[in-house]
């Protein structure tokens, strides 16, 4: 099983920083396979100012089961510490995970799957990497993530905005309230799950998670069960 970089050109040259994103793209892929089958997926490495995280220069998108994104802006100040403080194995990392869960139970439709696939995805690379928090993962306190808690019906429902709930867009919520909710979910589920390993950490339904949730992060009744609109 191989993971197959192709570097895109037209929007810029990223030559000067291959080897570094190679050796980092290397450092994640390790490390995944240390837990399980790594799988074989096609990497796009391309440079877009529009595509990365202010806060770090880097950002990543995950097609489907084979495929995904790093998108780098090496103009972005924070571009250079982001690379030599590791962000880029944990972004690959993160990623690697969307893309396993998906040829699996799939990333989801719903807002309480979508929750669980992003906080999966960050305890993952916390597993891996034993590092802290990312900032879109504490970005919002405890009493916000109180009163913003979804219950069962929200958590259910289809028609969910995800640009509202992870990116703050419109103003209805706080920006990455999704992440910071997400990984607090999955943070749960790993609290509550003994000798957690291998596949388990892609498979694992979004029902199993949620209900570890439920009278902690998540109110305690009702049941996510099923897609409404």
């Amino acid at each position: 099983m191989t993971w197959t970089l192709h570097w895109l050109a037209a929007a810029g040259d990223l030559t000067p920083w291959r080897e570094a994103v190679v050796s980092e793209i290397e450092i994640a892929r390790r490390a995944v396979a240390s837990v399980l089958p790594p799988g074989t997926i096609d990497i796009l490495v391309q440079r877009d100012p529009d595509g990365v995280l202010p806060e770090t220069g880097t950002g990543g998108y995950a097609h489907r089961s084979s495929l995904f994104t790093l998108t780098l802006d090496p103009e972005n100040p924070n571009f250079e510490h982001s690379l030599s403080a590791g962000d880029v194995h944990r972004t690959v990392a993160h990623e690697v995970h969307h893309c396993l869960r998906m040829a699996g139970p799939g990333y989801g439709w719903t807002l309480g799957e979508a929750l669980v696939s992003e906080g999966l995805a960050g305890q993952f690379v916390h597993h891996l990497f034993g590092t802290p928090p990312e900032p879109w993962e504490c970005a919002v306190d405890d009493a916000t993530l109180r009163a913003r808690a979804p219950d069962a019906a929200a958590l259910s429902a289809c028609g969910y905005d995800h640009a509202a709930w992870f990116f703050g867009m419109g103003g209805w919520y706080p920006r990455w309230l999704g992440y910071t909710l997400g990984s607090r979910i999955a943070g749960d589920w790993v609290a509550a799950t003994p000798d957690l390993a291998g596949e388990t950490w892609v498979n694992v339904t979004a029902d199993t998670v949620l209900a570890a949730a439920r009278g902690r992060t998540l109110p305690a009744a009702g049941s996510a069960n099923g897609c409404t609109v």
